[in-house]
């Protein structure tokens, strides 16, 4: 098959802006790297409701309630805001400001609840679903941040573990590949993903080996969360889109999709990454 050079290019110049974008904020510094997250959390959350609403198309959804559940979702990731950068620019008074917007957080909740539940014409389902993707969405973005306060190159080494994880996988199941791993996606096989979680880990195992950051074992335990958690989140967008009848979240990055579809696999593992970094690491 020739090469379609259009497309090629356009992925190509698509990838290197992605690139440059990333990691401009994952390395200049704590504002640069909040504001990479709130935009991805922000799209993301975009792509979400649009297969959410092609999903359930017969649920009531009011114009207004997508657009208070970004504003929630940004609220909830206040107390990086607060604890990186509004402590160091502008001192405790107006850090108890922004805290006592972020108490407002539950009475948000509940008047939306209770909305929902008492309007005319009840949104109930449509509620629930947008707490899901705060869930799904928000909750992930919110563990990145706390594992970057941790330590600025942990949410740097999961990323680059996930892309290696998909490529690993992608390399292996094109050469060995047999076996379907599942019909959510038919192109992934046991032999590539398994090919990739190894290759993954035992890359992991040997930066941690030479680098003396943290212990091998930790590297080569993110590098799991990584392969297997990011492996489900690929599966669980995958499954969204099925059901939604898209080939692609979004068209934010041409050729390449949308935020979902670039961050699927972060979604589910940046929370079990966040768990054994906080809980198990040193």
């Amino acid at each position: 098959m020739a090469l379609n050079l259009p497309v090629f290019y356009k992925r190509t110049a698509s990838a290197i802006v992605f690139a440059a974008i990333m990691l401009t904020g994952l390395l200049w510094n704590n504002l640069a790297f909040l504001v990479l997250v709130t935009i991805i959390n922000v799209q993301c959350l975009r792509e979400y409701f649009k297969l959410i609403q092609k999903i359930e198309k017969e649920v009531y959804w009011p114009k207004w309630l997508p657009i208070l559940t970004q504003i929630l979702g940004l609220m909830l990731l206040l107390p990086y805001f607060v604890y990186n950068i509004v402590s160091a620019m502008a001192g405790d008074a107006l850090v108890s400001w922004v805290f006592i917007l972020w108490g407002l957080l539950p009475v948000a909740f509940t008047s939306m609840f209770l909305a929902s539940g008492l309007a005319k014409q009840s949104f109930m389902q449509a509620f629930i679903s947008s707490l899901g993707g705060l869930f799904y969405i928000t909750l992930s973005r919110g563990c990145l941040l706390f594992i970057h306060q941790k330590d600025f190159i942990l949410p740097i080494a999961l990323i680059l573990m996930i892309w290696c994880n998909d490529t690993m996988a992608y390399l292996v199941g094109s050469f060995i590949g047999k076996t379907p791993f599942s019909p959510i996606s038919p192109k992934k096989t046991w032999e590539g993903t398994g090919g990739g979680a190894l290759l993954t880990i035992i890359g992991a195992g040997l930066y941690g080996y030479f680098s003396h950051t943290y212990r091998l074992v930790d590297w080569m335990a993110l590098a799991l969360c990584a392969a297997v958690a990011g492996t489900l989140g690929d599966l669980v967008e995958s499954k969204l889109k099925r059901m939604a009848d898209v080939k692609d979240s979004g068209t934010i990055m041409p050729g390449h999709g949308g935020a979902l579809d670039r961050f699927d696999s972060l979604l589910v593992a940046a929370p079990f990454a966040f768990v054994y970094v906080w809980f198990v690491m040193n």
